[in-house]
């Protein structure tokens, strides 16, 4: 099990975040990700949105994996969302995504981004975690699945 803690905060899980379109879906992480940075909600949002006319980062299974980078980060940071709604992504699957992993970075992060990115790529390949995810009833559950290590090292 991988702990995510030092990526995702507790209250950068949004569960049941109704999106009807990438756009939406952006702004609403934008804003949640503008909250722990500093940084301007339509910044985050566009960076977000520019990266994925490079190629969609929905890679399969109901799961994508957003991002950017943006002048003013200090560290890798990330925002969960679970869909109210499966939405199109357009992942290499064809399948809606619902769970989404929106990951922000400063430019020069260069290996910590790639890092981070590889990391939660491998937990979010796990069929039983990804299980987990969908059946968490509260954000607060869903957190704990990220941070399950740190939580087991705790008692």
């Amino acid at each position: 099990m991988a702990d995510l803690s030092d990526l995702l905060r507790p209250d950068a899980v949004l569960f049941g975040l109704a999106a009807a379109s990438k756009k939406a879906l952006f702004a609403a992480t934008a804003a949640t990700l503008a909250c722990q940075t500093g940084i301007e909600v339509g910044v985050i949002a566009d960076a977000l949105a520019d990266r994925e006319k490079l190629g969609s980062t929905g890679f399969g299974g109901g799961v994508a994996i957003p991002h950017a980078r943006a002048s003013g980060v200090d560290a890798v940071t990330a925002v969960f969302a679970r869909l109210a709604q499966p939405l199109a992504f357009a992942a290499v699957d064809g399948e809606p995504v619902d769970l989404v992993w929106v990951q922000l970075s400063s430019p020069d992060a260069g290996a910590d981004h790639l890092k981070a990115l590889a990391r939660v790529s491998r937990r979010l390949r796990d069929r039983p975690f990804l299980a987990k995810l969908r059946g968490a009833g509260s954000p607060d559950a869903l957190y704990a699945l990220f941070t399950e290590d740190r939580a087991r090292d705790a008692a």
